[in-house]
């Protein structure tokens, strides 16, 4: 079974029940599924929110880190995020929370037909997006008490990322992506990089190209928060490698400030594990756009 197997169906008509069930307000009527991704389920209702429902277990911890950070977390960043403003509860028809948030405008960029030009643009409002997320101000903030898990997901743990690597690497159909000997230089480079600590920051945790919005070469928004966890700001800095060519990257480190060699080369190793992840899952669900952005990703980050 692929690891993105739904283990619940949220269908049209569960979605709606639970809308009059538990806000009667709403024009339950009017929900139509906008997508689905590996852990949720989102569908838009009155044409201006967006519900987010979990399709399997593991997501219930990010739906409830979601609630507790995106509320203090959107007036600390200068593109918008998911806020929840319905907070569905579970019940014997539905037994995990779920929440309901003002749509975000845009695509993601596999749906965008961005340009270099587009992409420049996006790098640097991506630094200063990051550059805010990542401040010692944002941090104290949102997580105070200091409560967030670090690293749960083992995103900087280069022995155990560089192994995943070569794993999905060796399963990746030969039709899909051939990778070049660039490739193992890169994550032999990488596998004995030794473990980090001292250096956490607020961190998104999931930051690929498929949790950015964009719209006529911006940055719309940034979504799916679901991993949000303190660590080393290199997890987040793979996007830099995944979307973005050589031009924008400069103009990213512009605004985000300067990034040392080990930590460029965590987050090179990050990108070419979620790439591979996500041109497989692509491939799997016929979704051809975000299969042709994910061989683009891998191919960008291969190159300096």
């Amino acid at each position: 079974m692929p690891e993105w197997e739904a283990e619940i169906s949220v269908d049209e008509a569960l979605v709606r029940a639970l809308l009059a069930e538990q806000f009667p307000d709403l024009d339950a009527s009017s929900a139509e599924l906008l997508g689905e991704g590996w852990d949720n389920s989102a569908w838009v209702v009155e044409e201006r929110w967006v519900f987010r429902f979990p399709r399997r277990q593991i997501a219930i911890p990010g739906v409830e880190r979601e609630l507790a950070v995106l509320p203090r977390l959107a007036p600390r960043l200068p593109v918008p995020i998911p806020e929840p403003q319905f907070v569905g509860r579970p019940s014997e028809r539905f037994r995990w929370p779920f929440f309901g948030a003002p749509i975000l405008l845009g695509d993601e960029p596999s749906e965008a037909a961005l340009t270099v030009d587009d992409r420049v643009a996006i790098g640097e409002e991506l630094g200063y997006v990051l550059r805010a997320l990542h401040s010692p101000e944002t941090l104290a903030a949102v997580d105070p008490q200091g409560v967030l898990p670090v690293d749960f997901n083992r995103r900087a743990d280069m022995p155990y990322r560089v192994a995943g690597a070569r794993a999905k690497l060796q399963k990746l159909p030969a039709d899909l992506w051939r990778p070049p000997a660039r490739v193992e230089h890169i994550l032999t480079e990488a596998e004995d990089l030794p473990p980090i600590g001292g250096s956490e920051v607020l961190c998104h945790g999931d930051l690929h190209i498929r949790h950015v919005l964009v719209e006529r070469g911006a940055l719309t928004g940034v979504i799916d928060w679901g991993d949000v966890c303190l660590a080393d700001p290199a997890i987040d800095l793979m996007l830099v490698w995944m979307l973005l060519p050589l031009a924008a990257r400069a103009r990213f480190f512009a605004t985000y400030g300067p990034v040392d060699e080990k930590r460029l080369l965590r987050a090179r190793v990050l990108a070419l594990f979620l790439a591979v992840t996500l041109a497989a899952y692509a491939r799997d669900v016929d979704n051809t756009r975000l299969e042709r952005e994910c061989v683009a990703a891998l191919e960008r980050t291969l190159i300096d």
